[in-house]
């Protein structure tokens, strides 16, 4: 069988849509959509989205990691497949679409998407670094020297850490500087760094905040794959809402692998 698929990146986090309102490929097919994001062996990608009908909404989302398994919120997976969306004349230039921790409203401007993340109302200090869920669960730990960090191998500690199980975490290392902050992160599901994930770019951003490091409700994160920007509001001391995520979402090509 051929499946029609679309290949997407966001700030570098690269991504395979596939519209599978027909149910054309099994989500609970495991091997083969690893297969599909397998580098080598496939199209190549940190994740996979299918794109549903919704009775109510303009669509919805099922991510899955390039492990197979079906993953939490991806921001920019999200971002990618509204872009998506519009290409596939489903929507113009807003939505409102479902995924596994809610609904979520977007906005189109050029190849930046606006997404409105959930709210954030509980942050968990440990030791000088911080556990937040953003629609993912991520630890933020601070550094001076972001540039030099061995993320594969230190991330990949702390992503099996007892104290995250049994799910583990992704793991972000976070520097501030005179302009925003820089980001690497160890993406779960992935097992490895990705050029940026956009549910660990809000988690730096308000622990930046939290921890006092930064004073601003919008700021600008940049990562090895470009840069993004994050705006919220603070609501108490460790309430954020009207969390929005905004960056670049690009269309790379267009394909069809047998499966």
């Amino acid at each position: 069988m051929t499946l029609t698929f679309s290949k997407y990146q966001g700030a570098g986090n690269d991504f395979i849509i596939i519209d599978n309102r027909k149910n054309i490929l099994d989500p609970a097919d495991k091997k083969r959509i690893k297969r599909i994001c397998d580098r080598r062996f496939g199209v190549g990608a940190d994740g996979l989205m299918m794109l549903y009908d919704h009775k109510d909404l303009d669509f919805e989302m099922k991510y899955f990691n390039s492990d197979g398994y079906e993953g939490t919120m991806c921001g920019n997976g999200g971002r990618c497949i509204v872009m998506f969306a519009k290409k596939i004349k489903l929507i113009k230039n807003k939505t409102r679409f479902k995924t596994n921790d809610g609904v979520h409203t977007a906005e189109i401007s050029d190849t930046t998407v606006r997404l409105r993340m959930n709210d954030v109302n509980s942050i968990r200090k440990l030791g000088d670094s911080y556990f937040i869920d953003t629609g993912s669960p991520h630890y933020v730990t601070f550094t001076n020297d972001v540039d030099n960090i061995d993320v594969f191998n230190e991330g990949r500690k702390l992503r099996n850490n007892q104290q995250f199980k049994p799910n583990g975490t992704n793991v972000n290392f976070v520097k501030v500087q005179t302009d925003g902050l820089s980001v690497r992160t160890y993406e779960r599901g992935v097992e490895n760094e990705t050029l940026s994930c956009g549910t660990g770019v809000v988690a730096a951003a308000i622990a930046s905040v939290f921890s006092g490091q930064i004073d601003s409700n919008n700021i600008q994160v940049k990562t090895s794959g470009g840069i993004m920007n994050v705006g919220f509001s603070r609501t108490d001391k460790d309430s954020f809402s009207d969390i929005i995520l905004e960056g670049p979402a690009v269309f790379v090509f267009e394909g069809e692998i047998n499966i």
